[in-house]
Parts: structure tokens; C-alpha cells; sequence
């Protein structure tokens, strides 16, 4: 069962990473509502055990103000990724994984949605995830 597995490899940890996610002419993003995804093409990582998609998830305090709501929409957040991520991993080309992607999922709806809202943006995210690293591979 690796491919649902979601260890401390999967997770962007670096703050200089995270940074330029959100600030780099590079990134790319898209709107599956409620989430949208920021991601772009990352450098390669010290050590062997990293993984190729590394992810962050924020929800913002302006769009939840209770903190017990916050952090279950983290959690269903995180739950989805781990569910469908094993997916676009086995689509992705030897080649292609040597190159690492960074992923930031951003909660934009204004109330707590129901998991299978999560799950389904999350499928589609990834999609145009894949979809556009496949395309520009080519």
C-alpha cells in the first residue's frame, strides 16, 4: 500500500521553497473550488528518499476564523492528497522525476465543505497538475 502512503517526504518544508511558490514568474496555478493549487517545477533535492510531488496545504484565518475549523479542512485536505496522489506518481515518466514539482493547496471557500467537495477538487487539481507538466515535457 506505498502509494497511499504520506511521510515527512511528501511535505514542503522549506520556507525559501515555499516562498518562491508564491512568488516566482514560474509558478503556475489553477481553481478547482474550494481549493486552488500553486505549483511549479522545484530543484532537485538533497537526498534519494524525496519525493517528486512535495505539497504544503493553507487555510487562511480570514476565510475561517475558528481554529477547529481550520484545522479539519487541513486534515480532509491532506486526506485527498494522500488518497489520489499515488496516481499522477505512476503516470509520471522516470525521466521526469528527477525533476521535482512544489505544490501549495489553498482553501478559498468561505465555510467548511464536505469531504466529498475536497476529494473532487482535489482529483481535478491534480489532473491539470499532470496535464501540464505532461504537456510541457513535450
Amino acid at each position: 500500500m506505498k502509494q497511499y502512503e504520506l511521510g515527512k517526504r511528501h511535505k514542503l518544508c522549506s520556507q525559501v521553497a515555499v516562498e518562491k511558490l508564491f512568488t516566482s514568474d514560474d509558478s503556475q496555478s489553477a481553481l478547482c473550488y474550494p481549493l486552488r493549487g500553486v505549483w511549479r517545477q522545484g530543484v532537485r533535492r538533497q537526498g534519494s528518499d524525496a519525493a517528486s510531488y512535495q505539497f504544503v496545504v493553507t487555510v487562511p484565518k480570514k476565510r475561517l476564523r475558528h481554529a477547529v475549523d481550520r484545522v479539519a479542512v487541513r486534515r480532509r485536505i491532506r486526506e485527498a492528497y494522500r488518497l489520489n496522489h499515488g496516481s499522477i506518481e505512476e503516470a509520471r515518466s522516470p525521466e521526469a522525476s528527477a525533476e521535482p514539482v512544489d505544490i501549495a493547496f489553498v482553501y478559498v471557500a468561505n465555510r467548511v465543505m464536505p469531504s466529498s467537495a475536497i476529494h473532487s477538487a482535489m482529483v481535478k487539481l491534480l489532473g491539470k497538475i499532470h496535464d501540464v507538466d505532461v504537456k510541457k515535457r513535450q
